[in-house]
């Protein structure tokens, strides 16, 4: 049976990973993947707050946090071994792990309610509408220990609603989830040769792009009056 496409370009991203074994989870959640999902987070998260508050335009950040995670982590463990230190490889599934991190971490900036009903749920807020009554009980300051603990619970909606429709959905009828199955081929091809090379263009492309935006909009802020 003859094979389907060019050989020359090299074996197909399924083919590439056929024979690699899964590596146990102390594997998958490491210390450096941690931190790059704070550092991730905390940026992403910045830049969906203005987002947010400027167009009210919510993106979905799969593609972007599974790219930067790949360059942050591999540009960690080349200068591990550029100083000589020994290090673990960079593995998918920690590729996989700092992806979902940081994509959790920027969502709550809109699930959380910070560029709809949050931020307007205070006494000053109430006091200017005309059929508020600040007087009764109906009015509780969002403070910081109340909007931690409302962050809480509403991060356990994933974990409670979304693992029994998986076992029902995907596992035992078999259905296509789209944006999980692009996140995953995408980080696949990262770890190939030829998606490695790919992936450094594509960061390069964005820094000099975000660059740009940047200098930009300094540009703008001393002629804005």
């Amino acid at each position: 049976m003859e094979s389907v496409g060019d050989p020359r370009e090299g074996p197909s991203t399924e083919r590439a990973f056929e024979a690699s074994p899964v590596p146990p989870w102390t594997e998958q959640v490491t210390g450096r993947a941690v931190a790059a999902s704070l550092a991730l987070g905390a940026a992403l998260s910045g830049i969906m707050m203005n987002l947010v508050f400027t167009s009210g335009i919510i993106p979905t950040l799969n593609i972007s946090a599974g790219l930067l995670g790949f360059f942050l982590l591999k540009a960690w463990t080349r200068l591990l071994g550029q100083l000589g230190v020994t290090y673990p490889p960079f593995t998918r599934q920690e590729n996989a792990v700092v992806q979902t991190c940081v994509v959790a971490c920027a969502s709550m900036t809109h699930s959380g309610g910070f560029g709809s009903y949050l931020l307007a749920m205070d006494r000053r807020t109430a006091e200017k509408t005309s059929t508020a009554d600040i007087g009764g009980a109906n009015v509780t300051e969002p403070s910081l220990g109340r909007t931690m603990a409302f962050f809480f619970l509403i991060s356990f909606v994933g974990l409670l609603a979304i693992v029994p429709m998986r076992k029902t959905m995907i596992v035992r009828h078999r259905l296509t989830f789209p944006s999980g199955s692009a996140t995953a081929h995408l980080i696949n091809s990262f770890h190939t040769p030829n998606g490695a090379m790919q992936a450094k263009r594509q960061v390069s492309l964005v820094v000099r792009t975000c660059v740009g935006s940047l200098l930009w909009s300094i540009f703008q802020w001393f002629y804005t009056g």
